[in-house]
């Protein structure tokens, strides 16, 4: 739909003069086919390297999501479902990493530790929920130095 709807825009934007929009099996062959942890990297440093970016960058928001329609259960009879965490910051108005879990095989502790140790977050504070508050983890940046 989103192709359909801005297919002009599109076309101007690529230099291209395609009469028909590709369908949505096509995006979604493509998008299969993505590497999405090079692709995310590659976002992420074009996104750190834009004007003003590293100025407004002084405080990110930990948020997570359970994934509508992820629920499943698993042999033993327990729910499992698929979480997103999420690093936001609001200045920018855009996620900055993210990353998802099966909740049977972490959780959103070890998935925000992942997060933050592939951010550069000299200087940054991050804001997380209650479930973050433990000793361990709001005392020590990913690198074991003790955060201020």
């Amino acid at each position: 739909r989103f192709a359909k709807r801005h297919r002009q825009t599109l076309n101007e934007l690529l230099g291209t003069d395609f009469g028909k929009s590709p369908s949505d099996s096509t995006f979604r062959l493509l998008l299969a086919q993505l590497d999405v942890a090079g692709f995310e990297t590659l976002l992420r440093d074009w996104m750190a390297a834009q004007p003003g970016v590293a100025e407004e960058l002084d405080t990110l928001v930990c948020d997570g999501k359970t994934l509508r329609g992820s629920i499943d259960e698993t042999a033993s009879g327990a729910a499992r479902f698929i979480a997103q965490v999420s690093l936001y910051s609001q200045s920018l108005g855009v996620a900055i990493a993210q990353t998802t879990y099966a909740t049977d095989a972490g959780g959103e502790i070890q998935a925000l530790r992942q997060l933050l140790e592939a951010v550069e977050l000299e200087g940054v504070l991050v804001q997380a929920g209650a479930l973050h508050a433990n000793r361990p983890f709001s005392c020590t940046s990913p690198s074991g130095a003790p955060s201020s």
